[in-house]
């Protein structure tokens, strides 16, 4: 299934705003139209006022008017989409082109983890995960990150560990 950006469906709320409102305008001269001979009928009868015409009773012309209205809401978030600007999508990132193999075994074993995790994952996530205290994994991630190899954010009470 295609999925529509916002600029389209921008362009799609004010095509459909746009077709709308000329509907609207079509309607609104019909009921005047409609309105004016029942005023004239009304005007031409000895025995009827205007205020029993039942054009004046009617609530046709604030419901086109709230239609309008809508109308125009609909036309402005089209415009607010279509004009809106497009984020660039985030290519997936290719990590640091590293030989696992020059890696030592500690190193190599942390960052075949990351790399299976899409390229990030919680310290705390990792310590769980190779059973190595936390002290000797902060080592490691010390040594990798002088490497250039990942690098580490502050989460609250933990890290967040990124490949690079």
């Amino acid at each position: 299934m295609k999925q529509f950006g916002h600029k389209s469906i921008g362009a799609m709320l004010i095509s459909f705003s746009v077709v709308l409102f000329f509907i609207l305008i079509v309607v609104k001269i019909n009921v005047d139209k409609e309105e004016a001979f029942l005023c004239s009928v009304v005007e031409q009868s000895p025995t009827l006022t205007m205020d029993q015409c039942p054009a004046h009773g009617s609530n046709s012309s604030w419901l086109l008017l709230a239609a309008f209205m809508i109308t125009v809401l609909i036309l402005g978030a089209g415009m607010y989409l279509l004009l809106l600007p497009v984020k660039k999508e985030q290519e997936k990132e290719s990590f640091t082109t590293i030989d696992p193999a020059q890696l030592p075994e500690e190193e190599k074993k942390i960052y075949n983890l990351i790399a299976e995790q899409q390229g990030s994952m919680y310290q705390s996530d990792i310590i769980k995960q190779t059973d190595t205290n936390k002290v000797k994994v902060s080592r490691i991630l010390d040594r990798m990150e002088g490497k250039g190899i990942l690098e580490r954010k502050r989460r609250g009470m933990t890290n967040i560990i990124i490949l690079k």
